[in-house]
């Protein structure tokens, strides 16, 4: 057997994963008419052991391995139907895709959906997570030559609740339709009508768009609830802010005081950025998706139908706004502490400062006293020295007479004393002089 030699360098260890990324998850292909049960849940504390035992569940499915889901993606075929499992940072999506049934086509009102899903019974309540988006998709085939009858049609098929719907794609090759509102049974619906001849993989690409689309916009209003969580803390905390910066200016305000406020208010407001900046930065990236999502449907309005696009931005994009405003403030707090810490930090600076000045100043008048207190205590020691050296000389004189010798010891003792006292004032001096050259 030829074999093609390998002509390029030893490839880098993440090669080849990376370049199969493109091909990891690839939308299903999906023959109209069809029913599309989606299921979303956060995977949070879940193993793939556990995705894993849920997935075994199925039919035919008793020899599936927890290694068969490490590449995140997995599709499986089963009687009847086709099941797509995919497996993200936050959460878990289940699309099951089937034929659709006869009696919930275009034609009907209000369709029983649940009662036709082809998963053993059970199965999806059992699924491990927590529900977050839930979408029962019908994907049919009709002629879009006139729109806004069709869209009559989709009205009656979802029922009562005020519908947005838009044309896709440059040549309007479907028209999809909903009404963003949570059934008692816990689903959304969507309804997705091609023209005769949809492909199977366009018709796929689109139910992945739409379902993207909703999945990324809940996932993207997650920041909402703890900004409203953070309110509380950050109206507390700025208030406490501006009462300990008009404490700045108040001279008689502890400083230590100041310092345990300010170093409390700081940990509570880094704690509440430690908890947050995730789910912040999530909230920008999901919210990037979502734009990117509706501009890849390339909508084209019906009148007097608002498009999924406007409706997702007029209701999330204050939503978004807020998100990013409260991000904003609690970074400007942060920033605003620091600035009211160094303030203090300046403060106390200065005060220490004064009190060094102080001590010095205390300092130098103690060395000016013990130096005059040493000058004086020199000349003592000079007088006393000069003292028992001439009581020396006078018993040196008193022994010499004694001896015979012809001297008069007082005499003696008194014309030496002029040359005794500059004898030891001069070694005194000599003295001082070898101290300051040794320093």
């Amino acid at each position: 057997m030829h074999t093609t030699p390998y002509l390029l360098p030893p490839d880098d260890p993440q090669r080849e994963l990376l370049h199969n990324e493109v091909h990891a998850r690839p939308p299903a292909r999906i023959r109209l008419p069809a029913l599309v049960t989606y299921v979303a849940v956060f995977n949070d504390g879940l193993t793939r052991e556990h995705e894993c035992q849920h997935l075994r569940r199925l039919p035919g499915q008793e020899a599936l391995r927890v290694e068969d889901l490490q590449g995140n993606f997995l599709r499986i075929r089963v009687p009847g139907y086709t099941l797509k499992w995919e497996h993200h940072t936050e959460f878990t999506r289940y699309s099951i895709v089937q034929p659709l049934p006869a009696a919930a086509g275009l034609h009907a009102a209000t369709p029983d959906l649940c009662s036709a899903i082809a998963t053993p019974p059970g199965w999806l309540a059992t699924i491990p997570g927590r529900t977050f988006a839930a979408i029962q998709l019908v994907m049919v085939e009709a002629d879009l030559d006139a729109p806004t009858a069709v869209l009559a049609q989709a009205r009656q098929w979802l029922g009562d609740h005020t519908v947005v719907a838009s044309l896709m794609g440059n040549n309007a090759h479907s028209l999809a339709v909903t009404d963003f509102w949570l059934r008692p049974d816990g689903f959304e619906r969507m309804l997705v009508i091609g023209r005769p001849g949809t492909s199977q993989t366009r018709a796929g690409r689109v139910a992945a768009r739409l379902f993207e689309l909703e999945t990324y916009r809940l996932m993207a209003l997650r920041g909402l609830p703890v900004v409203k969580q953070l309110a509380p803390l950050l109206a507390r905390s700025e208030q406490q802010l501006a009462d300990i910066t008009a404490l700045l200016e108040n001279k008689s305000a502890s400083d230590q005081g100041l310092l345990d406020t300010l170093v409390s208010l700081a940990g509570g407001v880094e704690r509440a950025t430690a908890e947050n900046v995730f789910r912040f930065s999530a909230t920008r990236a999901y919210d990037t998706l979502v734009g990117q999502r509706i501009g890849e449907l390339r909508e084209q309005p019906i009148a007097g139908t608002q498009t999924l696009g406007e409706f997702m931005q007029r209701r999330l994009s204050p939503a978004m706004a807020t998100v990013a405003a409260t991000h904003q403030r609690l970074a400007s707090l942060s920033e605003r502490i620091t600035r009211a810490s160094d303030l203090l930090r300046t403060r106390v600076d200065i005060a220490t400062e004064e009190q060094n000045q102080q001590l010095l100043a205390k300092l130098t008048k103690g060395q000016e006293m013990q130096l005059r207190l040493q000058g004086t205590v020199e000349g003592l020691s000079i007088a006393a020295i000069s003292y028992y050296v001439i009581s020396l000389l006078l018993y040196l004189g008193k022994a010499g007479k004694a001896a015979g010798l012809p001297v008069n010891p007082e005499m003696l003792a008194g014309a030496l004393i002029p040359l005794v006292l500059w004898g030891v004032w001069r070694t005194t001096r000599k003295i001082h002089e070898k101290l300051h050259r040794d320093h």
